[in-house]
């Protein structure tokens, strides 16, 4: 029988419990400081193990894992979420965001007038 690994890479675990789409992105994350272990920033060939906490930011939020278990290949989405311990805060309410603005239907485009006035608003 073979036996359970007890470290893996941090950017393969990454795309194994489907955190990232590719393990090529996972390896970018790394690398452009996006991902942290235990408080550490890491490098895509740093090594996990059990319990250790896992940070990774960029999207629209911030995750925060615990490894629960080490995977080496990519797994469903069941599987994958028995291997972390989700940490991560509740993702912002939509209600709070605001809507875009919309011109009228038929007002055609924006004057440049107009055109200055949204960039004055907006703060460009």
């Amino acid at each position: 029988m073979a036996e359970e690994r007890t470290t893996a890479r941090v950017d393969s675990w990454l795309w194994a419990v489907r955190l990232y789409k590719t393990r090529s992105q996972a390896t970018a994350a790394c690398r452009a400081g996006h991902v942290r272990v235990n408080d550490e920033r890491v490098k895509p060939a740093a090594t996990v193990k059990v319990g250790d906490r896992v940070v990774v930011r960029g999207g629209e939020r911030e995750r925060i894992v615990v490894v629960a278990r080490i995977l080496l290949k990519r797994v469903g989405p069941p599987a994958a979420a028995e291997a972390m311990i989700d940490h991560s805060p509740p993702p912002p309410d939509r209600v709070n965001v605001p809507m875009p603005p919309q011109r009228d239907r038929g007002a055609g485009r924006p004057t440049k007038r107009e055109r200055r006035d949204i960039e004055r608003l907006r703060g460009y």
